[in-house]
């Protein structure tokens, strides 16, 4: 999969896509909320990826979680059932894109989304990995989810925006029994520390030997600390493969409603190309890049 070092093109943010389509997303589920109402919705913004190039679309998971579903009124049977849809829409996203392809050279791989115990408690504390929770409710949340995403036809597991030693410890554990191959990818403050303080490089040895842990990265992180932190990666863990996607670096304005600086598709290229020179083989982006950010990036170093 990430073998050979070839770059490998991932997609961007799916949220960020449903929004452009004009779908309201504000809710606890956020972009899970659309496997139950809207479900072509996801597979059109995962077509809209690939059609930009992108070689891996990630599962409308992220936020995804039985406790979620059932606090907005479905049953756990209903609950587990959409976890699963969240992956089938991706396949079938995938199935249209090679239908209309026939000729593309790389069969475009699909990751089950596992996002933080605090995407799920829909407060930001995946931005902060500040948990009031313990090591075993911990494990609990996130086996809970495993066990449901292992059984579906998914390529690989994305473990995504972990911000605490804790939770990557915790998924450390449960992942040496898993039947898929995984990636880890890490939520930062800046070029050097995790979300909760811990040094990048203390929490990716934790990995440095893992069996079914193939790649490691950032995700949900300023752009201009990515170079910093591959360094950090390609030092802890050095036979792992470096994944990395970034949110666009643009700042938020609360009382506008409004975002500053630079989300040009241009600058999205610009960093791909640094970022592959310094060792990531697996490139694409997260908050607020949309599929012309892919196509750039894609155009940009695909070979």
């Amino acid at each position: 999969m990430f073998a050979d070092n070839r770059p490998i093109i991932l997609d961007g943010g799916l949220a960020t896509e449903l929004e452009a389509q004009g779908h309201d997303i504000g809710s606890a589920l956020w972009s899970a909320a659309l496997l139950s109402t809207r479900p072509d919705a996801i597979v059109a913004a995962h077509r809209a990826f690939l059609d930009a190039g992108a070689e891996i679309i990630i599962s409308a998971s992220y936020q995804a979680s039985i406790e979620g579903f059932i606090a907005q009124g479905y049953s756990d049977l209903e609950a587990g059932e959409l976890i699963v849809r969240s992956v089938e829409l991706a396949c079938t996203a995938r199935q249209h894109y090679c239908t209309a392809n026939p000729e593309t050279a790389h069969l475009p791989l699909v990751a089950a989304s596992i996002g933080p115990y605090g995407a799920a408690m829909h407060d930001g504390s995946e931005y902060t990995g500040v948990y009031n929770v313990s090591a075993n409710e911990l494990r609990s949340f996130h086996r809970q989810r495993l066990v449901i995403l292992e059984r579906t036809n998914a390529d690989l597991l994305a473990c995504e925006t972990i911000p605490t030693m804790l939770e990557a410890e915790t998924l450390a554990s449960l992942l040496r029994d898993s039947p898929l191959p995984a990636w880890v990818s890490f939520c930062c403050r800046d070029g050097l520390r995790i979300s909760d303080g811990t040094p990048l490089r203390e929490v990716c040895a934790l990995f440095r030997e893992h069996p079914r842990v193939l790649a490691l990265g950032v995700n949900c992180t300023a752009p201009q600390h990515v170079a910093s932190l591959i360094a950090e990666i390609k030092q802890a863990a050095p036979d792992k493969a470096v994944i990395v996607y970034p949110n666009s670096g643009e700042t938020y304005h609360v009382e506008t409603n409004s975002w500053s600086g630079d989300n040009g598709a241009e600058a999205s290229a610009d960093y791909a190309k640094r970022w592959r020179q310094a060792g990531a083989t697996a490139i694409g982006g997260c908050c607020r890049i949309g599929p012309r950010h892919i196509a750039a990036i894609h155009d940009a170093i695909a070979t």
